[in-house]
Parts: structure tokens; sequence; C-alpha cells
């Protein structure tokens, strides 16, 4: 079992900054994808960026540019620094470590999120 635990969720002005973080219990070098979600009321669950093993990162469309993922292997830590921030920003943001080895084999594990809002 892998458990994920959140910090640096918000209140924030439009166009403000935050820094999201996430600290696994076991080794993130050991995961494929580490990544943010997030869902805000009434709609589905979103993914906002992932970090992969490889080094590589996928972001969605509406925060390119704006919002950065880093990983601190020796921390087992993930970050999402977001600036920039919209209204439409606003929801909860949960982490996720999906697949790899060890612990994180077949696993797809989630945070219990944290929320940002956004005020315009």
């Amino acid at each position: 079992q892998v458990q994920l635990v959140e910090f640096g969720g918000g209140l924030v002005q439009a166009g403000g900054s935050l820094r999201l973080s996430c600290t696994a219990s076991k080794s993130i070098v050991l995961c494929n994808a580490m990544g943010w979600y997030r869902q805000a009321p009434g709609k589905q669950r979103e993914l906002v960026a992932s970090i992969f093993r490889n080094g590589g990162s996928t972001y969605a469309d509406s925060v390119k540019g704006r919002f950065t993922i880093s990983r601190d292997d020796a921390k087992n830590t993930v970050y999402l620094q977001m600036n920039s921030l919209k209204f439409e920003d606003t929801a909860t943001y949960y982490c996720n470590a999906r697949g790899g080895f060890g612990a994180y084999n077949g696993m797809d594990y989630w945070g219990s999120g944290t929320l940002v809002t956004v005020s315009s």
C-alpha cells in the first residue's frame, strides 16, 4: 500500500500562485506516473498534469504555460506549481500514483484531495 498526502491548497486571488505538494509513503522512483487531477463541483475529475518515471510530463491544454509539475525523488514528493490562476481553476486537486514496481505494480493510488479556491 502507498499513501499519498497532499498539501498546499487554499484561497488565492485570480492571477496569483499556489504550489501543491504530494508526498508518497514509498519511493516514487518505483512509480510509472505521478499526476495531479482536479474535480470542480458538478464536473468530472480531469487530468491536470502527469510526470513519468522517464522524466517526461504532460499537461491539460487548459493549464499549459501556467502550471508546472516536478518531482523530488529524494523526498518522494511531486509538486504542482500553479501560476496565473483563474477562477475556473477552482477545484479539489487530487494526487495520483499509477503503476510501476513493488507496491505500485498494477495499482492506482489517490490522495484525499486539497481544495484550491480562486476568487475572481
